[in-house]
C-alpha cells in the first residue's frame, strides 16, 4: 500500500512510535491494569496519530488545526495515564525512561507542526 500524505510526517512516525511502545508494556499487564487502564492509555495514545491523519485528510487548514489541538489534548492525556500506571506500579523506570524522551521530543513537534498549518493558511488567505 502506497504511503499517505500524514504517513510521511515526522510528528506522525513519532506518535505511532509511541503508541506502539505503550501497546507493548500495557500488553504484559495482568487482566484487570489491562482492561482498565491498559485500554485506556492505548485509546489515548493511539488517538494522537489518528487525529494527525484525519487532520490530513481535511480539506482545510482550520480543520486541520483542529484535528491537530485535539492530537495534543490526547498526548496530554496519555500523559495522565502514563502517571497513574506509574503510580500503581505498572510502569518500570526503564520504561518510564523509554517513553519520555518521545513525549518529551513530541509535544513541541506537534505545536511546530500547528503552526506550520496556521501559517499555510494564512498564505492562501492572503
Amino acid at each position: 500500500m502506497a504511503k499517505t500524505s500524514f504517513e510521511n510526517l515526522e510528528v506522525y512516525q513519532l506518535a505511532e512510535r509511541l503508541s506502539d511502545t505503550i501497546w507493548r508494556i500495557a500488553a504484559s499487564w495482568e487482566y484487570f491494569a489491562k482492561c482498565t487502564l491498559g485500554t485506556q492509555i492505548v485509546r489515548s495514545a493511539d488517538s494522537i496519530s489518528a487525529n494527525i491523519a484525519e487532520g490530513c485528510g481535511r480539506f482545510n487548514y482550520k480543520d486541520n488545526a483542529k484535528f491537530i489541538r485535539i492530537a495534543r489534548g490526547s498526548l496530554y492525556e496519555t500523559k495522565n495515564w502514563l502517571r497513574r500506571a506509574f503510580q500503581r506500579g505498572l510502569l518500570t523506570e526503564g520504561q518510564i525512561d523509554e517513553l519520555k524522551p518521545i513525549i518529551d521530543e513530541l509535544l513541541p513537534r506537534l505545536n511546530a507542526y500547528l503552526a506550520s498549518i496556521k501559517r499555510a493558511g494564512e498564505t492562501i488567505n492572503n
